[in-house]
């Protein structure tokens, strides 16, 4: 899945999170993040965390790249 924005990173958290079975309230228990956090995170919000959402994202077996356009 391509990424284009916080909107669509949080999209890819959510749908990976609910594919695995977990709930926000046991990734919040896992990980300490605030549910809130977790919820601004799957819903876009443009101000979250780049550290604690890529924890997330690796958490959940979601590998980030940067790749150059060609």
């Amino acid at each position: 899945m391509k990424i284009t924005n916080s909107k669509s990173f949080g999209e890819a958290v959510k749908n990976r999170r609910k594919k695995l079975g977990y709930t926000q309230k046991y990734i919040s228990e896992f990980t300490g993040f605030s549910i809130s956090f977790l919820s601004d995170l799957e819903n876009g919000k443009k101000t979250i965390e780049l550290d604690k959402s890529l924890t997330v994202a690796n958490l959940l077996g979601l590998d980030v790249e940067l790749n150059e356009r060609g």
